[in-house]
């Protein structure tokens, strides 16, 4: 069997796919190299994925599903359908179940993330074998998501203040989930996933700042100073709310000591916010 889908024979439960949802996003599409370069055979799923798989049309759930014994669940913001989705996992034969979750979702729950606080629950009373990750804010932030474009323009602006955040690179969040997947010992267990040490945002800023050659700076904000420029970029109201909730929430400290759990699962230690700073600034993400 390689690595590609081979639909002559049955799958076996040594041989079935690993089923991995979002794909194509920061963790799923480093699950999906890394299950592959193990030597497991991987049904990729998204929108745009090789699988197609979309929460807003049940017809495409099926199909992913088939012969999978274990997934990789990345929910979607909207709760609605994942109860559902689980349902019908677990009756297609699925038994192991690795959520992505957030730190700190026992705090503000489905007022933040209401899709991982439904995840967390609908597969936790679904009677199978589950793990919950909860990682801290990904290293990648600063390189492939929201805080690119302002590191960019020269300047982020947060409602955190000073308070240190333990940031994780994805790439570790991606060999926890391959082993959670793959390896026995971890059902019904729920990890907190951070990197080694915690660093401020703008400490952070500054280690870019200074690998990139790029003038940068960080700025604290509050929360209505960051939902008022988060609308005056065409943000609508009820996203900047959120998301200012997030990094106020950030703000108190609940998510800044570090873990252990990546190197008790991996028998390593997490990459260092500075090793991804260096490797990415080589690679040219803020030039």
């Amino acid at each position: 069997m390689t690595n590609t889908e081979q639909n002559t024979t049955t799958p076996t439960p040594d041989t079935a796919p690993f089923l991995v949802l979002g794909a194509t996003g920061k963790t799923g599409r480093r699950v999906v190299a890394g299950l592959r370069e193990a030597g497991h055979t991987v049904r990729a799923a998204s929108r745009s994925a090789d699988t197609r798989f979309d929460w807003a049309d049940r017809a495409t759930w099926g199909p992913a599903l088939e012969g999978v014994r274990a997934l990789y669940l990345v929910a979607p913001n909207d709760p609605e359908p994942i109860a559902d989705f689980v349902a019908q996992a677990k009756a297609a034969g699925v038994r192991r179940f690795v959520v992505l979750s957030g730190r700190g979702i026992e705090v503000y729950g489905e007022s933040f993330e209401p899709g991982m606080a439904e995840a967390e629950r609908a597969v936790r009373e679904a009677g199978v074998d589950w793990t919950f990750i909860r990682p801290n804010n990904f290293s990648q932030n600063f390189d492939e998501d929201m805080f690119h474009a302002p590191l960019l323009a020269g300047r982020l602006a947060l409602p955190v203040g000073d308070v240190p955040e333990p940031f994780i690179d994805v790439a570790d969040i991606a060999d926890v989930v391959v082993a959670l997947l793959t390896e026995e010992g971890h059902t019904h267990r729920t990890y907190e996933l951070t990197g080694p040490r915690a660093l401020s945002f703008g400490d952070a800023v500054a280690e870019i700042a200074a690998a990139s050659g790029r003038p940068m700076r960080f700025e604290h904000l509050t929360g209505d100073q960051y939902v008022a420029e988060l609308l005056a970029e065409g943000v609508p109201e009820s996203v900047a709310r959120a998301l200012a909730d997030v990094f106020v929430f950030l703000s108190t400290g609940h998510n800044s000591s570090t873990t252990t759990a990546v190197s008790d699962i991996l028998g390593r230690e997490p990459r260092d916010f500075s090793t991804y700073v260096k490797s990415r600034a080589e690679a040219g993400a803020w030039a």
